[in-house]
């Protein structure tokens, strides 16, 4: 009898070992594409899964820990927004009914308004809204040639555009407005007396270093990735420390006092939005607010619109990827102001003066911060001038955080110390500022600057 093991298999169809190898080759084929979005998603899926959970579990957990600091300035405190953009400008779309909403949501007291030139080469200062609107400051401003941001002008105030720096610093000047600068990373008409102020930090910049070589791609990869699901973290990413134009501001300060401020330079224009159209279509639009391109549709990708997107009305916005919205922008730094009241002038005042500091509140709020100086019983705050008592004279600071503070003389830095406040007294006279750092997973993070303390020589 014969053994059945040399029985022979009758052999698969053609149709089923097509059917084997199709399926070989698909599962081929998604490995080699799994492989493929891993290695070009790697970084950014890091941080979907690792970095950005436990920076925002650590954000979190900074924010429940804060605690009240109960020191008098003898000032009040007021939260503000400078230099955003509305529909003004040639690059924004924000209407100032939508900014005032923000700064309802987020909390902020004050907005200095930067909008670019007009297209007559006028900057008609009436244009913005002014004054106090559902108990918020609109403070009217415009981004000009040469960085400057003219404010504290007389409604009607027409600029030219073209002027050249010392001209349009001296019509600024004489129509009793300020000089506050912008944009301080790019080269400024330092020597001018105008200037009162100066952006010690602005976002801008941080993101245009994103575009550049490798951070370009890694700045995609996290957007397509981590927008959605961790937008804070997402555009925090781009941060760096503006170490440059820290040092020029240092510099400046040894020979004058020039107040700093953060820069939000929201503008809401870094996306795209789709409009349905009345005639069935998708419009799709820059953030900007230019066209880019309509699409017709049929009734099955109208459907799957309507079901990815909800209810399709005419003329109504379909979807919008934004990676700046106003909020968030508004969120991201805030200028922290010490004035006696919620006007134009105290605030403008406040800020030239250096009774001002720049917190990175999107992390968590600053608000209560102080940072003062003291000889016995006489104090004063950052912007302000107290005599160098050598052995008495000491500085002083108090935050809602534990944090490591960090104490300059003209940019050297001079002091270091971590708690929730701090006490040191110098050895000898200068401009003293103070640098406040956040323990965010064993990264001191940067999240407070603020203006300098004049400990000035005493005269004999």
């Amino acid at each position: 009898m014969a053994d059945g093991s040399n029985v022979s298999r009758p052999r698969p169809s053609l149709l089923r070992r097509l059917l084997r190898w199709t399926i070989r080759g698909l599962l081929v084929l998604v490995a080699i594409l799994v492989v493929l979005f891993v290695a070009v998603f790697h970084r950014a899926l890091y941080n979907r899964f690792s970095l950005f959970p436990r920076q925002q579990a650590a954000w979190e957990t900074i924010r429940a820990n804060h605690m009240p600091v109960a020191i008098s300035t003898g000032y009040k405190e007021y939260r503000g927004i400078i230099h955003s953009h509305s529909y003004l400008s040639h690059d924004s779309e924000v209407p100032f009914e939508h900014i005032l909403q923000v700064m309802k949501d987020v909390g902020r007291d004050f907005i200095i308004l930067s909008d670019h030139c007009q297209e007559n080469d006028n900057n008609l200062y009436g244009l913005q809204w002014k004054g106090i609107h559902d108990g918020k400051l609109f403070i009217q401003g415009f981004e000009m040639q040469e960085g400057f941001m003219p404010v504290g002008l007389p409604e009607g105030t027409v600029l030219s555009c073209k002027d050249d720096a010392e001209t349009l610093a001296r019509k600024v000047e004489e129509a009793g407005g300020r000089v506050f600068i912008i944009h301080a990373e790019q080269p400024r008409r330092w020597e001018l007396p105008q200037i009162q102020a100066m952006e010690i930090y602005n976002v801008h910049p941080d993101f245009m270093e994103e575009l550049k070589g490798a951070r370009l791609y890694r700045l995609i990869t996290n957007i397509l990735i981590n927008l959605r699901a961790y937008p804070d973290q997402t555009i925090r990413a781009i941060f760096d420390p503006p170490v440059k134009v820290l040092e020029t501001w240092d510099q400046l300060s040894i020979n004058r006092d020039i107040g700093g401020f953060g820069g939000n330079d929201s503008h809401q224009n870094v996306g795209i939005y789709g409009i349905y159209t009345e005639d069935g279509g998708l419009l799709l639009r820059h953030a900007e607010g230019k066209d880019l391109k309509k699409y017709a549709l049929n009734p099955v990708t109208r459907l799957l619109l309507r079901i990815c997107c909800g209810p399709l009305e005419p003329g109504k916005e379909v979807f919008r990827i934004q990676l700046d919205p106003y909020e968030r922008m508004a969120r991201f730094t805030c200028t922290h102001v010490l004035a006696h009241d919620l006007t134009e002038e105290e605030i403008l005042s406040a800020i030239a003066g250096g009774r001002a500091f720049v917190g990175f509140d999107m992390i968590a709020d600053s608000s209560g911060f102080v940072y003062m100086a003291r000889n016995g019983n006489q104090k004063v705050v950052m912007g302000e001038s107290i005599d160098f008592v050598p052995g008495e004279t000491t500085l002083q600071a108090f935050s809602p955080h534990v944090v490591r503070f960090r104490v300059l003389r003209y940019g050297k830095v001079v002091h270091e110390e971590d708690g929730a406040s701090m006490e040191w007294k110098p050895d000898q006279p200068g401009k003293y500022r103070l640098e406040a750092y956040l323990n965010i997973l064993g990264i001191w993070t940067p999240w407070v600057y603020t203006n300098p303390v004049n400990l000035r020589e005493k005269s004999s």
